[in-house]
């Protein structure tokens, strides 16, 4: 999954900002899929997140597979550790790679301006799941790797010394289990990632969960206060403001470190975070690489049931695409199929395949075993979702916000919880207002 960061030097960062090696290609080519790989040549540059994947050499040993069947392709890698801040900076020109991660900052109705279709939605949708997240008027412009469900990766060691041997069904008992952990065990029970941020913003991909709505996203566009008592996001928020104000997280947010939370939760001195299912391999990794028990960490849903079941949301990691300023399209494209559905990366690192009919990763064998209910995520009224979310200025999917919801649970900013609901309320219904309802 895409975060797993490494420093880069300044030296490499330069070079990667000036060499992506991209022409003026036509703008509004197809990038299909090649017929005929013997025919396919050029050299392509493949913009990365994963630059702990170039370090260790993973991406190279997927590029020499891909040569087998591509000898005219010669594929190169330019690992960014600030994807997304780095890549807005490059798309203000024509070169950003010839196969790229959307970045999250650009809505769906701009991918035309800076990719190449790849095909008819109808065709690619038959095949990939998550096409309709890609979609502009019939076209895809992005093919999802993987698809990512979301939980809460914990230490199965750790909530078993605690006495606990069932998911919580409610967040009243998954409160109630957290204060079981500090008390009995010596571990941290939650753990926010509060200073790197992004991780924080996984929360909203909770949306649907607690409710078994698919449509829940959606609704926001139609929703006036959407943190008020009985929807999905006062359900999401109310759950980590009490985690934060029952004292349950680490002492200090302000002092939290991705990378050395994998370890901590892997050797039990943390019990669990909020995240995608992306991260239960990278986690068990840290366990091993400690000398502890990689099977110690497990997924859990949302502490909610609908109807007697948990749910928890599907939705797509970052999607590929080729920039429509690529002169080597064709070779672009054999990168992203051939990547998606033959170099076995989602499986080998426990993540859903977008390929339809992929068997579930291992890593989510007890929510096949406990009928936990994958549902997708609505996209029909994601665009104007986003334009409210804009002109709000809440930012749902960025972290600041979240930020300070932790803030105002741990004393370090003013107000309360249903005080800080209010203003948020308030300022989506102004903006739903403004946008005229």
């Amino acid at each position: 999954m895409r975060r797993n960061w490494l420093a880069l030097t300044a030296a490499t960062m330069v070079a990667a900002t000036a060499c992506s090696g991209q022409g003026g290609g036509e703008p509004g080519e197809i990038a299909a899929p090649p017929s005929d790989p013997a025919k396919v040549t050029g050299s392509i540059t493949v913009l990365t997140n994963r630059t702990d994947q170039m370090t260790d050499g993973t991406l190279e040993k997927y590029a020499t597979e891909f040569r087998k069947v591509y000898p005219g392709v010669k594929v190169e890698f330019e690992g960014l550790t600030d994807y997304e801040g780095e890549t807005k900076i490059r798309m203000n020109t024509e070169h950003y790679g010839d196969v790229l991660l959307i970045p999250n900052s650009l809505s769906v109705k701009q991918y035309p301006d800076f990719f190449a279709p790849l095909g008819r939605a109808g065709e690619l949708s038959a095949k990939f799941d998550y096409t309709d997240h890609a979609t502009v008027d019939g076209q895809v412009y992005g093919l999802a790797n993987i698809g990512v469900a979301n939980g809460f990766v914990y230490n199965k060691k750790v909530w078993a010394k605690a006495g606990i041997d069932e998911w919580p069904s409610t967040p009243e008992e998954f409160i109630a289990d957290l204060k079981a952990i500090k008390a009995r065990t010596a571990a941290i029970p939650y753990y926010t990632n509060y200073k790197d941020g992004w991780p924080l913003t996984n929360w909203t991909n909770a949306i649907g969960s607690p409710t078994c709505d698919t449509g829940a996203y959606d609704a926001l566009a139609t929703t006036d206060r959407p943190w008020s008592r009985g929807s999905d996001l006062y359900a999401i928020d109310k759950l980590l403001y009490t985690i934060v104000d029952e004292k349950l997280a680490e002492p200090d947010p302000t002092t939290t470190n991705w990378e050395d939370s994998k370890a901590q939760i892997g050797t039990g001195k943390v019990a669990s975070m909020w995240l995608g299912s992306w991260a239960v391999s990278q986690m068990r990794a840290a366990a091993e690489a400690a000398g502890r028990n990689p099977d110690d960490i497990a997924f859990m849903p949302f502490p909610a049931r609908k109807d007697g079941a948990f749910c928890s949301v599907l939705r797509p990691d970052y999607q590929y695409a080729v920039n429509k300023h690529s002169d080597n399209k064709a070779a672009a494209r054999a990168w992203i199929d051939w990547y998606i559905t033959k170099s076995g990366q989602a499986a080998a690192e426990g993540s859903i395949s977008s390929v339809k009919g992929a068997p579930l990763p291992d890593t989510l064998e007890a929510f096949a075993d406990n009928d936990v209910t994958m549902i997708p995520q609505s996209q029909k009224n994601v665009s104007r979702v986003n334009a409210v979310d804009k002109a709000s200025e809440v930012g749902i999917t960025a972290q600041d916000y979240r930020q300070k919801l932790v803030d105002v649970a741990r004393g370090a900013s003013e107000g309360d919880m249903d005080s800080y609901f209010d203003e948020l309320n308030d300022k989506w219904s102004e903006a739903r207002q403004t946008l005229g309802g």
